[in-house]
């Protein structure tokens, strides 16, 4: 009888440590699974003196609006438990970034309207400032390199006109902190001009400036458009590009 009731103590003691085991076990998977970042991606608004309140509006719409775009979702949420996380600041000179959306996971619909709503709601600050491309390059690559955990490291810039302040791109390329972040670019024409062919010759010089100048890692590209009316487009197609391509590759982190 002894023996029996032994046996079955061990046994009940054997059973507590496995199903102990077993939660410990599915709790560390969960976290595991919750916390994968497939993608950290900073995107960098242009509000230099060069961008009027009408197409400051039509930035921070437009970018809430292709958030929203149907397509764009699917792409954020095409690896569930693999999420990408996404980061709002503005730039215009050395001391013109400011943190409009702070870090935030995307694992669902409601993320995205949560950031497009924020979005809606900002107010431009009643400065103009110069255009600081360098300053805005290296505080985009910093917000990123507190997300070491993430697979990859995206920085998008939309801007309308070459780096006049501070450190140019290229002098800030060599940074340690630009190390293994890809930078894309959407360029936007900002000029009102009689002559077609002069305004379509300058987009194309500033699309070659950022090609050379501002873009940089594993299929860096630059997304133009003719005017800040065609951004909500533009930026589209820009985010589907980059979500998309990132997707459907193999699952693995990015240690370059």
């Amino acid at each position: 009888m002894l023996r029996r009731i032994l046996t079955s103590t061990i046994n009940a003691h054997r059973n507590l440590c496995l199903i102990a085991v077993l939660v410990l076990g599915s709790t560390a998977f969960a976290t595991s699974a919750y916390a994968l970042c497939r993608q950290a991606l900073a995107i960098g608004l242009d509000i230099s003196g060069s961008v009027d309140m009408r197409e400051y509006r039509l930035q921070l719409d437009g970018l809430a609006d292709a958030l929203l775009d149907r397509d764009v979702t699917d792409a954020f949420l095409a690896l569930p438990g693999a999420n990408v996380r996404l980061l709002v600041y503005e730039w215009g000179g050395r001391v013109g970034q400011t943190i409009l959306m702070p870090w935030t996971e995307i694992s669902s619909q409601q993320d995205l309207a949560r950031v497009a709503t924020t979005l809606r709601a900002v107010r431009r600050r009643p400065i103009r400032l110069p255009t600081a491309l360098g300053d805005a390059i290296l505080f985009g690559a910093n917000t990123l390199a507190s997300q070491g955990d993430c697979w990859r490291h995206t920085l998008d810039l939309s801007g309308d006109g070459r780096s006049n302040d501070g450190p140019t791109p290229s002098m800030v390329s060599a940074d340690s902190v630009l190390i293994g972040v890809t930078i894309n670019a959407l360029v936007i024409g900002n000029e009102v001009l009689p002559n077609v062919q002069r305004f379509v010759d300058i987009l194309k010089d500033l699309d070659l400036y950022f090609q050379a100048e501002v873009i940089r890692g594993p299929g860096a590209f630059v997304q133009p458009t003719a005017d800040y009316v065609g951004f909500r487009e533009a930026m589209t197609k820009k985010l589907l590009k980059e979500l998309q391509t990132r997707a459907v590759g193999a699952i693995e982190p990015d240690n370059r």
